[in-house]
């Protein structure tokens, strides 16, 4: 008892305090003009944003010295804001020179977890220096391939996925930016045909349908949010703003395209959805849009100019901006489950646009700030919406060059780490095996152990250092922010072996709860095991808390789940900075190439393993606290246990060195992982007091039947 207090109150004062150990700083947005200026230190006058080659254009700002063109310069999040592994785009300042070749290439604001706590910025900044001088039309790739004719940039270690889409968003952006100025070896695409509405597809619905299937979509902004876009800015908010009503609602935005019948119908009723289609001229389309919160989307612009200044649609790079002719309100919707807004309003997007209903597009809420009696700042959010196929009929499209139609960025990702992926999936394939022959295996316990230290192994080195397949509570916390929020599935497509653990956890935690993935798959949890091997082989005394303490124990690692879950409801960033209550990054991701308080924490834990078995994985860990809970419904339970078990046998409970076997004999599902210790003893004739038991009958009873025979035998002698 006395070495569990002193232990407590070692861990206690990390626990607690989010000094080194715990810190995590965010991204600020770079202004661009001053990058711009230093790509171009010759230039006199650098041109405000305009789109390129026509109307719908990317935006681009031209830099010239007094008439002569020096180059172009532009922002991907303006053009490609593809998603990275944070959720959030990466942006980037481009400047290119007039053949085409890269002047520089910036990051201006990113938000990715791995590079703001773990890895350097400074790392991708270098890494950004690759394309100087480099051609928008080469073919780049990141990492060493086998095609001759690529351009092949080195990728930062750990945090490949980030550059890889990073390295997408750049070629997305320059290629269309390098097709609308006309640069060599770029024409214009030809546009497909537009998809037509299928209006014989009706089905009833409620709001709650529709939001589901992706009919309706959703863009929900905090104040704090808005703040962020400001930074950096003359705009941006004072030091004495509120930090508890910054995050408070701004607007939340529900939008719809409303010329989809199933959607029109649904929402408008019968009657005033035929009389807004008789409003409608050939070509034109309709949207929804239905407001509330602090800001309004409708502003008073249009009372005066006659124009909606703070709403707009976009798509393949043209603003379709809307008159005070383009609206309609919407004086009632009767779609059961429709909840309260203080905006609803019809806007019509005329025929001249040529807007394809499939093809994506994206609702745009400007938000501007005044800075003075004249000036003001702009900053613009994008919703993103898609028709779903259902509602549609794609005719064929005309034949393109491949490389004008780029690929996800995720499959790019998967293809290159096709090794990883295949031996992966032959790892869980025998894990799967091993779980449904348990019966068999556990008959032979040395065969059975030899197996699980290799594959624990196989975790910590193949899994873990060097795929880097450690899950983390951060992970769930994304899924569910992304689930309530604007859900990608492309998202966590981009780094596969994190996807193919997270679909095979899931698999088995309703089908055998968490004890397979803490068990067997987590790699820090796999090194702890290794850890406590060697030292019980080495004959190290083992500290085990008394049941009364332990049981309570058990109780701290969902304070922290829920500690860090209440966090990630305000902000996702502090519940990463916090989350580094896992030591995970330290030991697995980065290897332990990290600062002294990161080392200190992590290596004390291992210290810890040494005299307690999975003490972390016992006591501490949120993301084991948050399997527990879907494994609550789990649907078999093959670990086998007898009536005698408990009552009076204690072998098993005794053997437990996680102490998941109570003193009644019952295996407690939340805290068991699945080690099989249990069930080679529960088999085991010479070590099973039941089955010795049940031997020592079994003699008796048989050298009683010998007796009688030989007594028969003898009478039938005697006679």
């Amino acid at each position: 008892m006395r070495c569990w207090k002193i232990l407590i109150t070692a861990l206690l004062p990390t626990l607690l305090t989010p000094g080194p150990v715990l810190a995590l700083t965010v991204s600020a947005a770079k202004p661009a003009r001053p990058t711009i200026e230093a790509a171009f230190p010759e230039a006199t006058r650098i041109a405000p944003k305009a789109p390129a080659g026509s109307p719908q254009g990317p935006l681009v700002r031209a830099v010239y010295r007094a008439d002569t063109l020096l180059g172009y310069a532009f922002e991907t999040i303006d053009i490609s804001p593809l998603p990275a592994y944070s959720g959030e785009p990466i942006n980037l300042l481009v400047a290119l020179n007039p053949d085409g070749r890269f002047r520089t290439v910036q990051v201006l604001e990113h938000h990715e977890p791995i590079l703001l706590a773990g890895i350097a910025e400074q790392q991708l900044f270098d890494f950004t220096k690759q394309y100087a001088d480099l051609s928008v039309a080469s073919h780049i790739r990141i990492g060493a391939g086998r095609d001759s004719g690529s351009v092949e940039l080195d990728a930062i270690t750990g945090a490949t996925v980030t550059v890889m889409v990073l390295n997408e968003t750049l070629l997305r952006a320059s290629a269309r930016v390098a097709r609308a100025l006309g640069l060599d070896g770029f024409t214009d695409l030809a546009r497909s045909p537009s998809a037509m509405l299928r209006t014989e597809v009706f089905g009833s619905a409620d709001w709650m349908d529709l939001i589901a299937d992706g009919s309706i979509r959703r863009l929900r902004l905090r104040h704090d949010q808005v703040d962020a876009a400001f930074a950096g800015t003359a705009a941006a908010p004072g030091a004495g703003a509120l930090s508890e009503q910054r995050r408070e609602p701004f607007i939340e935005l529900f939008y719809t395209l409303l010329t989809v019948p199933s959607i029109g119908h649904n929402l408008l009723g019968e009657t005033e959805y035929p009389w807004l289609m008789a409003q409608l001229e050939d070509g034109d389309h309709a949207i929804a849009v239905f407001g509330r919160g602090a800001y309004s989307f409708k502003g008073n612009a249009y009372v005066r100019g006659g124009i909606f200044d703070r709403i707009a649609l976009r798509q393949d790079g043209q603003t379709i901006s809307f008159r005070d002719s383009d609206y309609h309100r919407i004086k009632d919707v009767l779609i059961e489950g429709f909840p309260r807004f203080t905006e609803m309003m019809i806007f019509i997007i005329r025929a001249p646009y040529q807007f394809d209903p499939g093809r994506d597009w994206q609702l745009e809420l400007l938000v501007r700030r005044q800075i003075g009696a004249l000036d003001s700042e702009l900053t613009s959010f994008f919703g993103d919406y898609r028709t779903p196929d259902v509602y549609l009929d794609r005719p064929a499209a005309p034949e393109t060059p491949a490389s004008t139609e780029p690929e996800p960025p995720w499959r790019a990702v998967w293809q290159d780490r096709r090794f990883q992926i295949s031996v992966i999936c032959l790892s869980l394939s025998l894990l799967t095996a091993i779980i449904f022959f348990q019966d068999v295996l556990v008959r032979y316990p040395r065969l059975l152990a030899r197996l699980r230290q290799l594959f624990l192994v196989y975790t910590v080195v193949f899994l873990g250092w060097y795929a880097l397949g450690q899950l983390s509570i951060v992970n769930v916390f994304t899924f569910v922010h992304a689930v309530l929020g604007e859900f990608r599935w492309q998202l966590f497509l981009l780094d596969p072996v994190i996807f193919i653990l997270w679909a095979y956890v899931a698999v088995t935690l309703l089908l055998w709860g968490r004890g397979i993935y803490c068990g067997w798959l987590c790699p820090f949890g796999a090194l702890q095991e290794l850890v406590n091997k060697t030292a019980r082989r080495l004959r190290i005394r083992q500290l085990e808390p008394p049941a009364a303490v332990h049981e309570r124990l058990w109780a701290v690692k969902y304070i922290i789940l829920l500690g860090l879950f209440a966090v990630s409801l305000e902000s996702l960033g502090d519940a990463e900075r916090y989350a580094e209550v896992e030591p995970f990054k330290t030991v697995i991701l980065l290897k332990f190439q990290r600062e002294w308080g990161y080392l200190l924490y992590a290596a004390l834990l291992l210290l810890m393993a040494v005299f307690t078995r999975k003490l972390y994985c016992r006591y501490l860990c949120p993301l084991g606290a948050a399997l527990v809970i879907p494994s609550k419904f789990r649907i078999f339970d093959w670990l086998k246990r007898r009536k005698e078990c408990g009552q009076p046998c204690q072998v098993c409970a005794n053997e437990c060195e996680i102490q998941a076997i109570g003193a009644d004999g019952r295996i407690n599902a939340n805290e068991c992982h699945h080690c099989l210790d249990c069930q080679i003893t529960y088999h085991q004739e010479t070590k099973c007091p039941p089955l010795i038991l049940r031997a020592k009958k079994r003699r008796r009873h048989g050298a009683v039947a010998t007796t009688e025979q030989t007594t028969v035998l003898e009478l039938h002698e005697l006679a």
